[in-house]
């Protein structure tokens, strides 16, 4: 479903992508774990249209999309959770996951049933404004809005970053429910270790703007991928 080729990026004269390729299919979770300052959060922005590759190539469902903007991309099904979040503090949860009509047809502009079948606490507070949420439920309302534009793939960066354990179990489940249920693909940067092992199919590791293993979750328990991964 997503393809990136030989991915280069810079900024300024500072090489953040240094060949970088992967791929995403249809109904797996697909996990890029790497240490802070590797490249992960540059290689996402730049499958989702924010930043312009030096050079490579990123496709999605074969269509090359190295010209095509961000809104475009959103249209053509990649949803975004970026690090951090970034939802309306002073909209209203309701306003929030409206947010995310913007690539739809005006017939299909309506919040699916599942997003509060996953999240129930967003239809408890529809009316509340999004800044008043606590970091785990803007989390959740960050994931609910990128629902609500239909992806075919969903690309998360970081998303247990700051939450409390309790919500990384329902964001978990609610990853699992999209891949097992809608078949959606799932592009996922971790730091958390136990949440990749527990939810990847495939697991890429990044350092120094390079892919340095590609493999299964059960993988990830040897002396040289901790040694990869610990600071």
């Amino acid at each position: 479903m997503l393809e990136v080729n030989d991915a280069v990026l810079h900024y300024g004269a500072a090489e953040a992508l240094r060949g970088v390729s992967l791929r995403a299919d249809a109904g797996k979770i697909t996990c890029v774990l790497g240490r802070n300052g590797v490249g992960k959060t540059s290689l996402m922005r730049s499958i989702v249209g924010q930043h312009r590759l030096t050079s490579g190539t990123v496709a999605f469902e074969g269509k090359a999309l190295d010209r095509s903007a961000a809104y475009d991309r959103a249209r053509s099904g990649i949803s975004f959770v970026p690090q951090g979040r970034e939802i309306f503090p002073l909209l209203t949860v309701q306003e929030n996951l409206e947010t995310g009509f913007a690539p739809l047809k005006r017939g299909e502009r309506a919040v699916p049933e599942h997003v509060f079948e996953l999240f129930p606490v967003l239809k408890q507070m529809l009316a509340r404004r999004g800044g008043d949420l606590s970091g785990g439920q803007q989390q959740q309302l960050a994931i609910g809005r990128a629902l609500v534009m239909r992806p075919k793939l969903l690309v998360l960066d970081e998303p247990t970053e700051g939450i409390q354990p309790s919500i990384i179990k329902d964001i978990g489940r609610a990853i699992r429910y999209l891949r097992d249920t809608a078949g959606i693909a799932v592009l996922l940067v971790e730091q958390y270790l136990d949440f990749c092992r527990e939810l990847a199919d495939v697991v890429y590791i990044m350092d120094r703007g390079r892919i340095v293993h590609t493999g299964a979750a059960g993988d990830l328990d040897t002396p040289e991928i901790r040694k990869l991964l610990t600071v």
